[in-house]
């Protein structure tokens, strides 16, 4: 089996594709300097020349801009300072996962109030929870008893705060399940 040193076609690459120094084909562009003002618009090979004085390098910044604007950075800071940007926008975001309770026909009192307790808990960490009742064998005649016991759990977690029903409850291959969250 051979292994492609390659990135895989599969995983899309999200990082922005600048044009830089000698890749930049239009005849003008409109550059920036280092500092954010606005020098103006002038021939590609006159504002390398500049960026190039500067011991900096000419990025492309908007190329669909009439003339593209070009700005005259460090490339490698640019990359660096959009890499962190995006770092800290995935650890910003949070993942909902779903948490699963499972009751069955014969549930005990006791036993119901602990899987009340982790509902609970997994509700106020911001996590959605699929609370499921199988059915066995025989058990399968009570579809009415189980859609009960279901409807009494989700009635007692809504005595603290209000419940949002996600997906009712199905009926699929001797399974009850519901999906709630905050």
């Amino acid at each position: 089996m051979r292994i492609s040193r390659y990135r895989s076609k599969y995983t899309p690459d999200t990082s922005k594709r600048y044009r830089i120094n000698q890749y930049i084909k239009v005849p003008e562009v409109r550059v920036i300097d280092e500092n954010g003002e606005n020098i103006g618009v002038m021939p590609t090979g006159q504002a390398l020349a500049l960026a190039e004085e500067k011991g900096m390098d000419l990025v492309e910044v908007s190329p669909v801009a009439q003339p593209p604007v070009a700005k005259i950075i460090n490339y490698s800071k640019l990359k660096y300072e959009e890499e962190k940007s995006r770092r800290k926008q995935i650890a910003r975001q949070k993942k909902v996962e779903v948490k699963g309770i499972r009751l069955s026909l014969r549930i005990g009192e006791h036993d119901q109030e602990t899987r009340l307790k982790q509902a609970q808990k997994f509700l106020n960490d911001g996590d959605k929870v699929k609370v499921e009742l199988i059915l066995r064998g025989r058990e399968k005649q009570h579809t009415a008893l189980a859609r009960e016991i279901i409807k009494k759990f989700v009635d007692s977690l809504q005595t603290e705060k209000p419940i949002k029903i996600e997906q009712p409850i199905t009926y699929m291959g001797g399974k009850f399940s519901i999906l709630i969250s905050n």
